[in-house]
């Protein structure tokens, strides 16, 4: 058993986010210890799962589904693929994106506004800013572009 301190010590996670994380369903705590909240030791694989599914691009509520209410993990394979692919798809659009900022910084032409591989570029961020405003599910982002 572990207190709700020597969980967040033990994991890296805020004790808040624990408390959170408990409030949403995500994990159970088995009772208390005074005023604090005591926990299973096998919540620690729990949080080191719900910590990759965050990285991976799933969404709380998605991850609260997949991983279930009990303590028995059934992770839904086919969902983990799906992710993969949309991970796939965003690393290949990340991957030109790098391609083509490389080229706009080493571009000849008088302007970037003159080079057509950066105008493709504003064209494609233009899109993909006007599908997220008609409800596309924005992609995972490990950090800012």
């Amino acid at each position: 058993m572990l207190d709700i301190s020597e969980l967040s010590r033990q994991s890296g996670i805020a004790a808040s986010k624990i408390r959170y994380y408990e409030q949403v369903g995500l994990v159970r705590s088995i009772g208390r210890k005074g005023l604090r909240r005591v926990f299973g030791s096998d919540v620690l694989p729990r949080l080191s799962l719900i910590a990759l599914g965050q990285v991976a691009g799933f969404s709380l509520g998605e991850i609260r589904d997949m991983l279930g209410p009990g303590k028995e993990l059934s992770i839904d394979r086919e969902r983990l693929a799906a992710q993969a692919d949309v991970l796939d798809r965003r690393i290949r659009e990340l991957s030109a994106l790098r391609d083509g900022l490389r080229h706009a910084a080493d571009c000849s032409a008088p302007s970037h506004l003159e080079c057509p591989s950066f105008q493709r570029l504003m064209r494609i961020a233009l899109a993909r800013q006007a599908g997220r405003g008609k409800g596309e599910k924005r992609p995972p982002q490990a950090g800012a572009v």
